[in-house]
């Protein structure tokens, strides 16, 4: 079933551990980690020729890779092949799944199919993740996985990464949450790798901001150091030395856990306050510092205008405060005096120089902020010679954003040599497959390991590498360089103790500490509505073995049985409903619903700012909310009422309040149109015998509404 490619030894190697074992791959970009994917998606259809293969990839322009490969390294019919994306719709994916045979997905909707029912992974008997890192928190891998560990006829997980990570823990967690038995970690130096490892050149370029910088800097590093030494006045600070914003954000939410448990002190309002302040000069600082005075400049203007219209105690503050007013008309000069921040100017030499010795040579320019890699990309389009475009993600800001369509567009010509310097920011990092790369520059350092080695993997495929980083001396650029350098050293060190330690360590999975009070042969049925179908808590009850319906429901969040109808709210929920009057509109409809009306609150004083709670625990109450919802709806159904609609009433004596209840429950109607046909038509009686064309007279019943109506009148029941 594989053509057109010879196994390398180190993928054969892993090959045959893969056959056995649920295995997470660790392999340096370019190695060839779907082809390891390919030769394990032949093996697993030898063996069950009637099962599906299924490939998870984070974006539709990585699946389309693998697709790509697929069609040139695997013998099976184009027709059997089928991609999975937002822009299918949930009909045609159903649709798909029983016709093709290996498939290529984005996680997120693949989640809502297996949530909706439309696809059977009892049918699947390979499930890869690629990047799959990912696999951590409520990222939708973690949910794939299980679910497929639960239902799946022959399973067997393959996870591929290039990065799996600094962090024992997350690392940890990946294999947990992925339920891996096997690693198979390949690092540059090891011998069966090497010989196919092309070397990567890698430099970095100093240079130093100018004295009108550094007086903008200086006045943005006063406001700092006067707001830290007022929080330590005040006794929430040990020291006013500077603290990262990792430690600003923690201090933050331990404050708020503080107030929500009770405490008075204004103090700690005002704490928040200035911690709100601190951290939007810091980013200001960081453009300042990194990006130059045209990014600075925007930024600084943006907090002012947001000042005249916000009601944000710190933004008012931050932008009435003589520092934060000099550091504005500072950068404002810069940028009308045309003052360029000197790795801007050392960029357009470095692209120049590289295209005038070689006029073919391709080469990415990373930046991590999208204003600001607009602003190269016009700078560098200056330069003779040089054809450069702009690479950014789907998130529309200030009107800008590619479509994964333009997205892979761009990719394709920058390939095809269309043009030949692709300006990129982090959506450029992960998975891009572009044979050849000259020539990778970092317009700035990033911390952490994995962002590093993916934006360095770019380069060096096929030959030998080239990477140049600039740095700005005495700015948070230097620590960021010698971030990602520790993080990339305690990876390396993690994955050597995960290859000597775990290494034919079974996972064992979690018990859910609720299972032992469930029979698994049990099928309760509770109705969802269609807005919480993502939600944790319906995830939680798939995993108790519930029949969900998910449906457009007008009184309730959750169905229990025809007298249970459940809003579900979590703590910040219920309290925005009661400021904004939803609460009482949502308890009057509940009651007028239902017999046993239930209002259910998930939480625990304000829950997520508590510094110290780990995310077990909030996943633990997520567990129990979905148990409670499970037991409620089984002591209800356990009556032999295990049959309901999602229509459900308690008894109503008002006859108007009954007709437009009846009339909306046609399908396109519910409650809005119910009352302008009940007051054309005068009864239900007349709208059950009216013809399409009279159902059209109604204001807003067009003809595919009045002809559905009509559908389900007519359709004998069976």
């Amino acid at each position: 079933m594989i053509k057109n490619f010879e196994p390398r030894l180190y993928q054969q190697t892993i090959f045959a551990t893969a056959v056995k074992y649920h295995t997470l791959v660790v392999l340096p970009t370019g190695m060839g980690k779907t082809n390891i994917f390919v030769m394990l998606a032949a093996q697993r259809l030898r063996q069950y020729p009637d099962s599906k293969i299924l490939f998870l990839g984070p974006t539709k322009p990585l699946i389309e890779q693998y697709l790509s490969v697929f069609r040139e390294h695997f013998e099976i019919p184009d027709e059997k092949l089928a991609m999975f994306t937002g822009e299918v719709s949930p009909a045609k994916r159903a649709e798909l799944w029983k016709a093709a045979q290996v498939f290529f997905s984005t996680p997120q909707g693949l989640e809502n199919d297996i949530i909706s029912g439309r696809i059977k992974l009892e049918d699947v008997s390979l499930l890869g993740f690629d990047e799959a890192h990912r696999a951590v928190g409520d990222y939708a891998y973690v949910f794939v996985a299980q679910q497929y560990l639960k239902r799946a006829a022959h399973p067997r997980i393959l996870g591929l990464t290039a990065s799996p990570g600094s962090d024992m823990e997350k690392i940890s967690e990946v294999l947990q949450n992925l339920h891996i038995e096997e690693i198979e970690v390949r690092t540059d130096s090891d011998p069966d790798v090497r010989e196919y490892v092309q070397d990567i050149k890698m430099d970095f370029i100093k240079v130093r901001l100018p004295p009108a910088f550094l007086e903008a800097k200086k006045y943005l590093e006063d406001f700092v150091k006067e707001r830290l030494k007022r929080l330590k006045d005040q006794g929430v600070l040990h020291s006013a030395q500077f603290i990262s914003k990792k430690d600003l954000l923690g201090l933050q939410a331990q404050i708020r856990g503080r107030l929500a448990q009770g405490e008075k002190d204004p103090l700690l309002w005002n704490a928040i306050s200035t911690l709100a302040e601190i951290m939007k000069v810091q980013h200001g600082l960081e453009l300042i510092e990194t990006q130059g005075a045209n990014a600075a400049n925007e930024y600084l203007e943006r907090l002012e205008k947001e000042s005249y219209t916000s009601s944000v105690k710190a933004v008012k503050n931050l932008v009435k405060d003589l520092n934060f007013r000099s550091a504005l008309i500072k950068a404002r000069s810069l940028k009308e005096a045309g003052m360029e921040h000197p790795k801007l100017v050392e960029l357009q030499h470095l692209v120049e120089k590289e295209l005038k010795a070689s006029p073919a040579a391709k080469i990415i320019v990373f930046n991590n902020y999208r204003d600001n890699a607009t602003d190269i990309v016009a700078k560098l389009n200056a330069l003779p010679g040089v054809k450069a475009e702009l690479f950014i993600g789907q998130a529309k800001k200030h009107g800008q954003g590619l479509s994964q369509k333009e997205q892979k567009e761009l990719l394709d010509k920058f390939r095809e040599g269309v043009f030949n310097v692709l300006v990129a920011t982090s959506v450029g990092e992960e998975g891009i497959d572009i044979p050849r790369v000259d020539l990778v520059i970092f317009f700035e350092p990033v911390p952490g390991a994995i962002r590093h080695i993916q934006r360095r993997g770019r380069t060096g495929r096929q030959e030998q590498g080239r990477v140049i980083i600039l740095v700005t001396e005495d700015t948070r650029d230097v620590a960021y360089k010698w971030s990602a350098h520790h993080s990339e050293r305690r990876m390396h060190d993690n994955l050597k103790l995960l290859r000597s330690k775990l290494k034919g360590l079974v996972h064992k999975q979690r018990e859910s500490p609720l299972e032992k009070f469930i029979e698994p042969q049990e099928k309760i049925k509770i109705i969802v509505d269609h807005r919480e179908k993502g939600s944790a808590v319906v995830k939680a009850l798939i995993d108790l073995n519930t029949e969900l319906k998910i449906d457009q429901l007008t009184n309730a969040d959750f169905i229990l049985s025809s007298r249970v109808g459940v809003e579900y709210k979590t703590i910040q929920d219920f309290a925005d409903s009661i400021l904004d009057g939803r609460l009482m509109d949502q308890i009057r409809e509940l009651k007028r619903n239902f017999e046993r009306p239930i209002i259910l609150i998930e939480g625990t004083d304000d829950l997520y700012s508590a510094r110290n709670l780990h995310p077990n625990a909030i996943r633990g109450m997520i567990a129990e909310t979905a148990a409670l919802l499970y037991i409620i709806a089984k002591r209800e159904q356990d009556e032999g009422k295990r049959d309901f609609m999602p229509h459900t009433m308690k008894r109503v004596q008002d006859t108007t309040w009954l007709q437009e209840y009846i009339v909306s429950a046609l399908p396109g109607i519910g409650a809005v149109l119910a009352k302008p046909l009940l007051k054309h038509f005068k009864s239900i009686k007349s709208i059950v015998n009216a013809s399409v064309d009279d159902l059209k007279e109604v204001e807003k019943i067009g003809k595919i509404k009045a002809e559905e109506i009509r559908r389900i009148l007519d359709t004998e029941y069976q």
